[in-house]
């Protein structure tokens, strides 16, 4: 995915405001389900840090490696 489009922006930092999963495609391979925690710049690139609802660990999403994006209720 390119880009984020306005509503899916919206979206994410709802999801991080307010601590709902996240589940995201990434290489078109995986589906990964996660709760963002900050929507953040790294090295000019923007990065959603999250952490695994069951296992726990850290993760650092990259916007640019996103191929879909959808925000759970």
């Amino acid at each position: 995915m390119a880009q984020l489009t306005h509503a899916q922006y919206d979206a994410l930092e709802r999801a991080v405001t307010q601590g709902t999963r996240l589940a995201f495609q990434r290489r078109g391979r995986r589906e990964y389900v996660v709760v963002p925690l900050a929507l953040r710049l790294e090295n000019g690139r923007e990065v959603v840090d999250a952490r695994h609802p069951v296992t726990g660990h850290d993760l650092k999403i990259y916007i640019d490696e996103i191929d879909g994006l959808e925000v759970l209720g």
